[in-house]
């Protein structure tokens, strides 16, 4: 693809400023019930600007395309910037670090910056916060409330939400148009038997193999990728910020032009990784979308198949740097030590998904999962295996290890979370078009195999930041 061409999504926007357009004032805050800008000074309440460049379909797409917001990280960019009045010509002076926005001390008019500060301060497109604060404490509290039981002691005396914060978290979203190939081997059972004699049985599979090919024309639209260094690894060992990825998807489409009044009563994070660093992840992204999309095209191999050539040639990808709403309550077990670790329990603003990580007591947990191992070790000792041989004794307590290490596993996956994930490769919005197959057969055997070796595509592939 050709150099990108940068939209410069602030251009229109020639003072900086929102004014109401009933009465013209520069006071304005979100309503965040119902996402809207209000003006603080006749309280109308209007709908926000819409980007265009978030309106124009995918279809239409072509070169590679970058949002101001989302250009390269200037590192020698200050973050203390002068903004001049344009009511009464005073200059304020705002630190970024702190705040996009600031009041005239003179005339008490709003300042905002009115272009694209090139250090990740500011994105192209902002996703209003829709749900206010005690709605999202009582989401967390239900979402605690019913993992209490095997909480850490001192966490269920500690607990509050009156600590939750709203925070503007940086994603880059990503459209693409291209065409994809993909080329491997595939296999479809045609029957099974059963041979040898009593302990000795085993299945056989009759199984036709078959070269797969798959070609298609693909959309997709607002790929969301994480741009903060922090959470894009990912990293569980002294926080748990997976759970935050993991309340995608967001409804993007109501995406708005960025405008500081949103940011007012709420926090925000600053982008700190390029395009460059991300290119990686998204196409993985992207492939791994195209493949799970292309699933409901390859259901006649009901064994598997397994991709080993994917090629995506790209007509256009369009990135813009957005801020996501979250609502997000913060926990930290055993501060200072080298066991600390701060849990977290995030609710998606806009659709209400919450999801988390509760500290566990481990002792109470391992207890329980004891007593139930004990009760099932008893019940397959005494009303099935029976105490007849040794064989009887050993098949019970295998019984009882095996259901009280479920039930542990169980219980830990749902307190603490710790593969949850945004599963882009069946949430993203994708589309696929003019499929053309490719089937040839390659031969017949039998296999003691239940499916078919080394078959991915249902397998997901993670890239992470390598920074």
């Amino acid at each position: 693809m050709s150099d990108a061409k940068i939209i410069d999504t602030a251009a229109a926007n020639a003072d900086g400023q929102t004014k109401c357009p009933k009465c013209g004032a520069t006071d304005i805050s979100l309503n965040a019930a119902t996402g809207e800008l209000r003006c603080n000074f006749c309280r109308h309440t209007f709908k926000a600007e819409a980007l265009d460049e978030m309106k124009d379909g995918v279809g239409d797409l072509s070169g590679e395309q970058v949002g101001s917001g989302a250009a390269d990280i200037d590192k020698n960019a200050d973050s203390t910037v002068t903004l001049k009045c344009t009511s009464c010509g005073a200059e304020v002076v705002v630190d970024l670090n702190e705040s996009s926005q600031a009041r005239c001390h003179w005339c008490r008019n709003m300042l905002s910056i009115n272009s694209k500060v090139p250090n990740g301060m500011v994105p192209d497109t902002i996703l209003p916060f829709k749900m206010k604060k005690d709605e999202a404490q009582r989401r967390i509290e239900e979402y605690v409330g019913s993992r209490k039981f095997f909480a850490n002691k001192r966490f269920r005396s500690e607990f509050t939400t009156d600590n939750i914060m709203g925070v503007y978290f940086p994603y880059m979203l990503v459209d693409l148009k291209g065409h994809a190939e993909f080329a491997g081997e595939g296999e479809i059972e045609k029957g099974h038997y059963t041979r040898g004699h009593d302990d000795d049985k085993e299945t056989v599979y009759k199984v036709d193999r078959y070269k797969v090919q798959r070609g298609c024309d693909v959309e997709i639209d607002d790929l969301a990728v994480e741009s903060s260094a922090r959470r894009a690894g990912a990293s569980q060992e002294r926080e748990t910020n997976n759970i935050i990825n993991a309340i995608l998807p967001f409804d993007t489409e109501n995406c708005v032009k960025y405008d500081s009044n949103y940011l007012k009563g709420f926090t925000s994070e600053k982008r700190d990784v390029n395009k460059g660093d991300l290119q990686n992840i998204v196409d993985s992204q992207e492939r791994e979308a195209i493949k799970f999309a292309l699933n409901d095209h390859v259901t006649e191999y009901d064994r598997g198949v397994r991709w080993e050539k994917t090629d995506v040639k790209k007509e256009g990808e369009k990135w813009m740097a957005a801020y996501l709403p979250v609502w997000l309550y913060s926990y930290v077990e055993n501060p200072g030590s080298k066991g600390q670790l701060t849990h977290y329990v995030a609710v998606n603003a806009r659709t209400s998904e919450t999801i988390g990580s509760v500290p566990i007591n481990k002792s109470r947990i391992g207890l329980v999962s004891a007593g139930i191992g004990l009760l099932v070790f008893l019940v397959l000792f005494l009303f099935i295996f029976g105490s007849e041989d040794a064989s009887g004794i050993a098949y019970s307590l295998i019984g009882g290890l095996v259901v009280g290490g479920l039930y542990f596993s169980a219980v830990f996956a749902k307190y603490r979370n710790t593969g949850a994930r945004h599963h882009f490769e069946t949430e993203t919005k994708i589309k696929i078009k003019n499929v053309t197959k490719k089937d040839e057969f390659v031969k017949k055997f039998e296999t003691t195999d239940g499916s078919m070796s080394g078959a991915n595509n249902l397998a997901v592939a993670v890239e992470k930041l390598k920074k």
